[in-house]
């Protein structure tokens, strides 16, 4: 993050009482992976800072890097050069401080929602009676108290995917990864769940970032957007979120889709991503 775009960040972060700390440290990341056709450069010198309370979006073009750049941030990878930092502690694996909410809810079948809810919280060998409490707790506020005793086959797409958030969130960690959670949603569907996300998570202060590939969704949903290249994966562009017509506060994602700011943050994204250049 450039020093002005950090100064930004924080201005904004204090207009929403979150903390302008650094949250996540990327600091000249590279990654290169090695296949039988040779060796492929898939990041390079990637520089991004996270500040506490705020919603970052990745975007870019399929096979630019951003959900290897998440899988880094998760301890999941580990760069072939430059360092990644949570709370100023060097990334050396998976960390319960990082949830990480994937594209498929991974739900199982054979157990009921509340047992899939603590499932995160039962794996890092949390107090298990703290965890189903805190779970039911989640589920309760996304309209799913009536189902916990349900089983994942008897639910609709939607339902899924809170059911997913809440086990993400059990745990209580500080930074949440989403990597394109709504891709299997229908479109009605998706807008109503963006909505429900972006309030869970506001509501529980998290550092989120968030991988879509939808324009639009980036838009709406995080308070600033971070354009990739074409691969090797760089940062292009970033570009803050900001709806004056909304007086200050910070609207609702379907509410930011009707605005006037919207239009423009739109094609100049679309702009950037060369959506329309084949190769």
């Amino acid at each position: 993050m450039t020093s002005a775009v950090l100064e930004r960040t924080a201005a904004a972060g204090a207009a929403t009482g979150a903390d302008p700390a650094r949250i996540i440290e990327i600091r000249d990341v590279s990654l290169r992976y090695f296949t039988l056709e040779g060796e492929t450069q898939a990041l390079e010198r990637i520089n991004l800072e996270v500040a506490a309370g705020e919603f970052v979006s990745l975007i870019g073009q399929s096979g630019c890097g951003k959900s290897t750049l998440l899988s880094l941030v998760a301890g999941i990878l580990e760069p072939s050069s430059g360092e990644v930092r949570v709370h100023g502690d060097l990334v050396k694996g998976p960390s319960p401080r990082v949830g990480y909410m994937l594209q498929q809810d991974y739900l199982f079948e054979w157990r009921t929602i509340l047992d899939n809810a603590v499932l995160g919280a039962q794996i890092q060998g949390r107090d298990l009676k703290q965890a189903r409490e805190r779970a039911a707790h989640l589920l309760q506020r996304y309209g799913m108290g009536n189902f916990l005793k349900h089983y994942p086959r008897q639910l609709s797409g939607g339902m899924r995917q809170r059911v997913a958030l809440a086990r993400t969130l059990v745990t209580d960690p500080d930074v949440v990864l989403l990597d394109e959670p709504f891709s299997a949603l229908d479109s009605q569907t998706r807008l109503a769940i963006a909505d429900e996300v972006v309030e869970a998570l506001r509501q529980e202060g998290k550092s989120v970032v968030l991988v879509t590939h939808d324009i639009g969704e980036a838009i709406a949903m995080t308070d600033r957007v971070v354009v990739l290249s074409r691969r090797p994966g760089r940062i292009k562009s970033e570009h803050l979120m900001q709806f004056p017509s909304c007086g200050g506060r910070r609207p609702s994602p379907f509410e930011a889709r009707s605005l006037p700011e919207f239009n423009g943050y739109f094609a100049t994204l679309w702009e950037e991503l060369d959506v329309h250049v084949e190769g």
